[in-house]
């Protein structure tokens, strides 16, 4: 073991040494660059629109400055020249400078922009921040500028977000790809884990970055990308807050209040959300089975109620220890109670004659009480964008669920009840810590490293036991306690720079894994370990100020999650279970993706291709044991390649219309066996979204999104397409300190999921629906809301 950390380091630092050895470039000469900021905060300012031109006010050039508020250009020549730099909210600023011969390049300084406050006033009445922004490398969906995100939980919010759609069992997906990382404020969280998304609230969230192929400093886990959920913090100096009520049919209730306050030297922000909420699903299976030439059918029917209660609290503060140095500390607490009925009615018939019925009734009562604690330090330095940072996070969460099941024959004669009953005790304890350097080398190049360390144990105990006369019997030998153990270890190098408009970015990460599974009884007993090297190209070459290619290349590995490991499964229905597989391993990606993007006032259109080679994907596989049962569990299978187009279009024909559309289109070839089952298929999938959102006089909006699914297959299963409405109408109060908003999500309960799966010897047909259509109105005040904006950009966190 210790020869492995010794080879990872070496290999880490050779790395690292070599990077830094083809960086040590100098400056390009013939630029004219400089820094944008505020003139109060001294923070960097994105998105400056900047301009140079001559003493005829004919425009030379013009670009925006980057997220550090860097601008630069190449040399426009000699003489006396005009510089002009403007952003919403803040005075336009207008310098002159020369340029001899003998300049070969032109430092403009740290420009610091004035906030113009009458403006300001004017933009927080009437600007509108689009609900959606693309760039190249991610999309950004900001949650409360999109009317049906407002309400809801994170699973609802992230069935709007572009390229994402949720699966009826809490499966995200990007781009019809469910090999996705999905992090919190950055980082890995037991929050994304099992469903547990389910229990965030909607408006508890600030934004979600969509990052479809990431830099090395990103884990290399996902080969469909990473959705990065930024839970709120703070957005304006002074105190101010907000309160949110929702009252929902089925029952939705939720109350959210949130506060921060805001000074020069520490940020203090708090979060709190309780909710009580409903939900009805509803599950149909028909199937017919055939055993020695003898056919039966089945119809099933599963009624579902689910109970949540969840309270959240999320605390925190910046301090300023000097203009150099700040230091954060945080605490997220999620606590829920969960009480969930189904009912269960099985119709048995031979040549398609009911021949006997049986009818299952079960209740359960879980509680779950997650924590988490984080710390950030992050270091300036006299040297413009350069900086160091430290994170640690540390987690700890236990679950405790207990199932009670009742099975009652109803035809031919009905029998006494037979009893069932589970149990099942979790917890985990996680440890994070992370070092990031920012070295730049020049005007141009800057060069990336970090360090990071992950370190996971989680224990789980699970019981199933049947009423025998007047005892408790343990039912398959299903009564076991597995300890899962995992430590992933990474380094990563990058560097940045720019030769004329071509800017591209090298980086290299490392990643030792070691996953160690043990049980009680010694079945599922499994340790490995290994290394990989993960390298990442972006090309980005600028055409015109708002036109860009770019083409980029990552190496990406899909561990297994502990739910697809994890070997003990639920006995709601006796017919079918779902089984973990703990001998996964885990499969890699390699993949390449080109994109287009052309920004404009009023139509930005983000075209892209992308090419996927999977080795070792993992696939459910669904079968029949020897009594009969449906058992589904993953498996690896040897080979997958994936190609696609994507578009994603925002248009606003009109200052109150704005309209997003996407589309996604793809295919895709399988191959590989398992159990002579043969999984070779190739298909065809699309998916695609449609949102307008109009704002009308006396701060009136609606909002109306489609999005549609196509019907997709592989070597066993068919999928029918899925569909559904979503619509909102907002209105604005009390001199827009309040909000109202109606919503339905699922409108028509549309959003159905129908599946084929087809076997040696069965074929079986089954509707999810596990939401049925929500109503939902919400109320949001706006504490100091509209008072004066003197502070206009708040950190947004030291790590990002």
């Amino acid at each position: 073991m210790e020869k492995r950390y010794k080879l990872c380091i070496f290999l880490f630092l050779c790395c690292l040494q070599g990077m830094a050895q083809q960086s040590v470039v100098t400056k390009t000469s013939g630029l004219i660059f400089g820094f944008a900021v505020d003139s109060l905060l001294k923070t960097p300012l994105p998105f400056v629109t900047v301009s140079i031109s001559d003493q005829s006010s004919k425009i030379l050039t013009a670009s925006v400055t980057d997220e550090k508020g860097y601008f630069e250009f190449a040399n426009a020549g000699e003489g006396e020249m005009i510089i002009r730099l403007s952003f919403v909210g803040y005075k336009t600023l207008s310098k002159s400078f020369i340029i001899t011969n003998s300049a070969k390049s032109f430092d403009l300084g740290t420009i610091r922009l004035q906030q113009d406050l009458i403006q300001l006033k004017e933009v927080a009445v009437t600007g509108q921040k689009a609900s959606v922004s693309l760039d190249l490398d991610k999309k950004i969906f900001e949650v409360g500028k999109d009317i049906l995100s407002q309400t809801g939980s994170a699973t609802e919010l992230l069935n709007g977000v572009p390229s994402v759609s949720v699966g009826p069992s809490g499966v995200i997906s990007l781009r019809g790809n469910s090999n996705v990382l999905v992090l919190i404020n950055g980082r890995r969280s037991g929050l994304t884990q099992a469903n547990a998304l389910e229990q965030i609230p909607a408006d508890q969230i600030e934004r979600v970055e969509v990052i479809t192929n990431p830099s090395s400093r990103y884990d290399a886990a996902g080969s469909a990308g990473i959705i990065n959920i930024v839970l709120k913090k703070n957005k304006k100096a002074g105190f101010n807050g907000q309160l949110r009520l929702v009252g929902g049919i089925p029952n939705d209730n939720r109350i959210s209040p949130s506060l921060n306050f805001k000074s020069e030297k520490v940020n203090l922000f708090a979060t709190l959300g309780i909710r009580y909420s409903d939900y009805v699903g509803l599950y149909k299976t028909n199937q017919v089975t055939k055993d020695n030439d003898v056919s039966t059918f089945l119809n099933q029917r599963q009624d579902e109620k689910r109970h949540d209660d969840g309270k959240l609290l999320y605390v925190g503060a910046d301090y300023l220890l000097n203009k150099k140095n700040t230091i954060t500390a945080a605490f997220l607490k999620n606590a829920t109670k969960d009480h969930d009925k189904t009912e269960l009615l099985y119709q048995y018939a031979s040549n398609t004659k009911t021949d006997s019925t049986l009818l299952r009734n079960g209740e359960s009562w879980e509680k779950r009480d997650y924590n988490q604690l984080e710390f950030n330090y992050t270091k300036l330095f006299d040297r413009k964008g350069k900086k160091y940072s430290v994170d640690m996070q540390y987690d700890f969460w236990n679950s405790d669920k207990d199932w009670y099941l009742t099975t009652k024959k109803l035809l031919p004669t009905e029998q006494p009840p037979a009893f069932i009953r589970t149990g099942s005790i979790g917890s985990s304890k996680d440890f994070l810590l992370q070092t990031d350097l920012i070295q730049p080398l020049d005007s141009n190049a800057v060069l990336e490293f970090g360090l990071k360390v992950e370190k996971r144990n989680v224990t789980s105990l699970f019981k199933a036991e049947q009423q025998i006369d007047n005892r408790w019997a343990i039912i398959d030998n299903i009564d076991n306690d597995l300890i899962y153990d995992e430590l992933i270890g990474s380094g990563y190098v990058q560097l940045k720079s720019k030769v004329g408009n071509l800017a591209y970015q090298l980086g290299m990460r490392t990643e030792y894994t070691r996953i160690e599974i043990e049980d009680r009884d010694h079945i599922y007993d499994r340790s490995r370990s290994y290394t990989r090297f993960f390298p990442t190209v972006h090309l980005t070459y600028q055409l015109t100020p708002n036109a860009t290619f770019q083409g980029n290349y990552s190496k990406r590995i899909n561990r297994p999650s502990l739910a697809l490991l994890y070997p003990f499964n639920e006995l709601t229905d006796f017919n079918a279970r779902y089984v973990g597989n703990p001998q996964l391993n885990p499969s890699y990606a390699d993949v390449f993706e080109f994109g287009f993007l052309k920004t404009g006032n009023v139509l930005t259109v983000n075209p892209s291709v992308y090419y996927q080679n999977n080795a070792g994907i993992i696939q459910d596989y669904t079968f029949r044991n020897g009594q009969g049962i449906f058992i589904t569990s993953p498996v690896n299978i040897d080979r997958e390649t994936r190609s696609g187009v994507e578009l994603s279009v925002l248009y606003n024909p009109l200052k109150i219309l704005q309209l997003n559309a996407e589309l996604n289109a793809y295919r895709f070839k399988q191959t590989g066996w398992f159990q002579e089952h043969d999984f070779d298929y190739l298909g065809n999938a699309l998916t695609s979204r449609i949102s307008a959102q109009l704002k009308l006089a006396h701060q009136l909006g609606f909002q109306f999104r489609y999005n549609l699914i196509s019907a997709q297959s592989n070597a066993q299963r068919h999928t029918a397409a899925i569909q559904n409405i979503d619509f909102g109408i907002s209105k604005n109060l009390l001199k827009n300190t309040a909000t109202v908003v109606f919503d339905i999500t699922n409108l028509f309960n549309l959003r159905d999921f129908k599946t084929t799966t087809t076997g040696n010897n069965y074929l079986q047909t089954q509707i999810i629906r596990p939401n049925a259509s929500r109503y939902r109105l919400t109320f949001l005040y706006r504490l100091n809301g509209m008072g004066n904006q003197a502070v206009r950009q708040a950190k947004r966190g030291n790590r990002e």
